[in-house]
């Protein structure tokens, strides 16, 4: 079978027009600038999973201004569009103006899509007020209720809390409480991946020997290894392509920060460079 491509986007923290993150960051730009690289890039991409920290504070505006980029980039990919709840959410304009859904605040935005035989479900991590993620009972058992049949090319949860710790301590602080919880739901089941973000620091690990992949973030990354003392964030955007294939799942941090190239050659005369070195030709 083709591999299914999903490209994570998370942690873009959009605001109302004419409004910059800490003071600086014009993350609308960011978003429309990654958005226009992926159609132009010409690539098959069979979901954009946008996971979380959508709007920086809420704004119905900026849910809006988001829709109005992700529709037609979706349109033009033929991809499938799956929303996911971040802290810096707000859950009655997220459901109105990306949804067409209307729910009460404390109403968990949990879904499932299904693309191509892969299931992408979304756990809603938030809790209105607060910036640290939990899972409610009922969600598991809906959780464990959906992994019960299988799907023919597996399970990819998507939820914006990483269930694991975090080197740098404001993230660690923020994470998902009680993540035992989710790694019994998940453990033996057809789960290929637990996709997150939040994080603003692309990390990896594992829960109940699932991967955990924490994608980079779109408006600005926190600084991993900062001074003794610091906590600090600098420019710096991206996302992450998850290629789900027979053999396994593989994610990959995407670069978007503008860059000179290094080089720029036709891939088939690359991929014919390299043959003829692994032939010992070269």
């Amino acid at each position: 079978m083709n591999a299914i491509t999903v490209v994570q986007l998370t942690d873009l923290h959009l605001r109302p027009e004419g409004e910059l993150v800490h003071g600086t960051v014009d993350t609308f730009a960011t978003v429309r600038r990654t958005l226009s690289e992926l159609v132009t890039a010409r690539r098959p991409v069979d979901a954009l999973v946008l996971s979380g920290d959508l709007a920086d504070n809420g704004a119905p505006e900026a849910y809006r201004r988001l829709r109005a980029l992700v529709t037609p980039a979706a349109d033009a990919l033929g991809a499938e569009i799956v929303y996911a709840m971040g802290n810096h959410d707000e859950r009655v304009a997220f459901a109105a103006e990306l949804l067409d859904r209307t729910v009460a605040l404390e109403t968990t935005i949990d879904h499932v899509t299904q693309v191509r035989g892969l299931r992408i479900i979304v756990l809603d991590s938030t809790i209105p007020g607060r910036h640290h993620g939990e899972l409610s009972g009922p969600q598991l058992d809906w959780l464990a209720a959906e992994l019960r049949t299988p799907v023919p090319r597996g399970t990819l949860v998507v939820l914006h809390h990483p269930p694991i710790p975090s080197p740098v301590a404001g993230p660690d602080l923020l994470r998902l409480r009680r993540p035992e919880l989710l790694a019994e739901a998940v453990g033996g089941t057809d789960v290929r991946m637990i996709v997150c973000g939040h994080n603003h620091a692309t990390a990896a690990g594992a829960l109940a020997g699932v991967p955990v992949w924490v994608g980079p973030a779109l408006a600005y990354r926190v600084d991993p290894f900062a001074p003794a003392g610091r906590h600090r964030g600098f420019a710096g955007s991206g996302f992450s392509r998850i290629d789900v294939m027979d053999s396994g799942t593989v994610a990959t941090a995407v670069e978007t920060t503008p860059a000179p190239s290094v080089y720029d050659h036709d891939e088939r005369e690359v991929l014919d460079q390299l043959a003829a070195l692994g032939a010992g030709r070269g």
